[in-house]
């Protein structure tokens, strides 16, 4: 035996080398091959062997690094999500949401129960009614709320029943409910409130009057003045006076009775919405006389 040979195997790097021609199974840790017959492992080997060696698991410990936000930056970001996103009861959010959909389901019921009493013919008996929830909103959200809820619904009414019919309702319904709402929510008397709905309300009846005389081409107001002074001239011949009143004092005798006529319309309208509004729990809002307060 060569001694030279033997030093210079047990000088070698004590590693496993495979020979191609040599099966896997009939390796075993003890066996020792000769020097000539060990060759280079190939890659396939080499990942063979690789499957059986215990794997040892390292753990580590993370090292502590400071976080991306600050608490200063997360306090900023919780008070701008806030002041975005306050959707509290008393937030302004909340309130501006409420006020929004109480101004459309207003307008929504007005437009829808006047296009249906205009075509099943029963304006008359619901005409008292369709100011209302305009009151009711100026009362609870201001007087840009009221206004809001009138152009919505003449916009409602436009788009169901035509420009007529949205017109109608603005002269004879929609400026006298938002004169009324405007004047109980800036705390006015009634005599200055039921002063002013009813120069409103005479001039939507001057309006309706001159619309409707313009559609059918014919001169309502000049008809009406007509009539009148047939019947005066009628009565003071029965009575035995000879004098034909003037054209001046049928006007006169017009204006007087349409204020009249409005007046008594705006007094019955303010005592049943003031009764209604007090039965909703509204009282405290309202500013109603004495002999009315002591009633209710």
């Amino acid at each position: 035996m060569n001694p030279l040979k033997v030093y210079q195997w047990h000088c070698q790097p004590q590693f496993f080398r495979i020979s191609r021609n040599t099966p896997l199974l009939s390796i075993s840790p003890g066996l020792k091959f000769p020097l000539k017959t060990f060759t280079p492992p190939s890659f396939f080997n080499l990942l063979l062997l690789s499957s059986f060696r215990p794997s040892l698991k390292i753990s580590c410990v993370s090292r502590a690094e400071t976080s991306f936000f600050d608490n200063k930056q997360e306090d900023d970001s919780a008070n701008r999500l806030s002041k975005l996103e306050d959707l509290a009861q008393n937030g302004v959010v909340y309130q501006n949401t409420l006020r929004l959909v109480e101004c459309s389901m207003f307008a929504a019921v007005t437009g829808l129960v006047y296009f249906l009493s205009n075509s099943l013919s029963i304006e008359n008996y619901f005409g008292c009614f369709f100011s209302l929830p305009i009151v009711i909103s100026s009362m609870r959200w201001g007087v840009a709320a009221g206004r809001k809820t009138v152009v919505a619904t003449a916009m409602l009414l436009l788009v169901l029943s035509g420009p007529l019919k949205a017109l109608t309702y603005l002269l004879t319904h929609g400026i006298l409910g938002f004169t009324m709402g405007s004047m109980w929510r800036l705390g006015a008397d009634w005599s200055l409130s039921i002063f002013l709905c009813t120069i409103a309300r005479s001039m939507g009846a001057m309006g309706y009057v001159i619309t409707s005389s313009f559609l059918i081409r014919e001169n309502i107001l000049a008809l009406i003045t007509i009539n009148i002074h047939a019947s005066l001239t009628l009565i003071f011949t029965a009575i035995g006076i000879n004098t034909i009143p003037s054209m001046n004092v049928i006007y006169a005798i017009f204006g007087t009775l349409l204020l009249l006529n409005s007046g008594f319309f705006v007094f019955l309208l303010h005592l049943l919405y003031s009764v209604f509004l007090a039965r909703l729990g509204m009282k405290d809002s309202l500013r109603l006389p004495r002999w009315l307060e002591k009633a209710l």
